[in-house]
């Protein structure tokens, strides 16, 4: 793979998600990313599939509005978020928290 083809994937998967329900999904064969906006789920699997060596069944996306936060008097707003649960093949794995 080209550095500008990996370069690409990464613009569209941009960091995996590391929380309870995540760590969960793993034993049923599911990951979680953070992607672009932008991204389509069929980019999300080609993605996936090429910097992981993984075979991809499934990816369902969701957008998370992002929520309006005070403190004091300051009012801020977080960003929206672009989900993506991409469901595996049976035999594949993702370690995500390998370096943890």
């Amino acid at each position: 793979m080209s550095k500008a083809m990996k370069e690409k994937y990464y613009d569209i998967v941009l960091s995996p998600v590391i929380t309870e329900k995540s760590t969960m999904m793993a034993e049923h064969n599911k990951v979680m990313f953070n992607v672009a906006r932008s991204a389509t789920k069929p980019q999300i699997k080609e993605a996936v599939e090429a910097l992981f060596g993984v075979k991809v069944k499934a990816v369902n996306t969701l957008l998370r509005k992002g929520k309006v936060k005070r403190f004091r008097n300051i009012v801020g707003k977080q960003n929206d978020v672009k989900k993506a649960v991409v469901t595996l093949e049976e035999g594949n794995t993702i370690d995500i928290t390998g370096g943890l």
